[in-house]
């Protein structure tokens, strides 16, 4: 994903639920094209923080055993405000199911008390060595990589 939509953990309970911030800037890359007149952040990259926490739970869940974590599906998504920059999106993830090559979960974004986003999501966990044992260098890197960046966002 180009864009890191999450910009500190304030909760994490492995295997059970996480919680988790963004700050949203004017400086955001993408408020340029989105509504330049009214920049708001688009409902797909609302739901992709919710993603993109819940990969951060099944990563600390799991000891960071699998390099790839992605959205498989979303259902039952419902966007119900914008979020315009100057504001902090706070997401929660609550897992549902927690396999060794997917899971559920359900959540929710808001601004304060106001509820912006909810939604129940599938994510798919597998490293690339599984069907090319040539890229579990690729692997490793990509697994270091993600412990540095989670050591930049708190919540230890």
């Amino acid at each position: 994903m180009k864009f890191v939509l999450i910009d500190r953990i304030t909760e994490l309970v492995p295997g059970q639920r996480i919680a988790a911030v963004k700050a949203l800037s004017l400086a955001e890359e993408y408020l340029a094209d989105h509504f330049p007149r009214f920049p708001v952040m688009p409902g797909v990259l609302m739901l992709e923080a919710m993603v993109q926490a819940s990969a951060w739970l099944v990563r600390e869940t799991e000891g960071y055993s699998h390099s790839m974590i992605l959205l498989s599906e979303a259902r039952n998504v419902t966007y119900k405000s914008f979020v315009s920059p100057g504001r902090v999106f706070e997401v929660t993830a609550e897992v549902k199911e927690l396999g060794p090559s997917g899971s559920r979960f359900v959540g929710t974004g808001r601004c304060g008390d106001v509820e912006m986003v909810k939604a129940q999501w599938s994510l798919r966990h597998f490293n690339l060595a599984d069907e090319d044992p040539s890229r579990a260098e690729l692997d490793r890197r990509l697994l270091e990589a993600a412990r540095r960046q989670r050591a930049l966002m708190g919540c230890d």
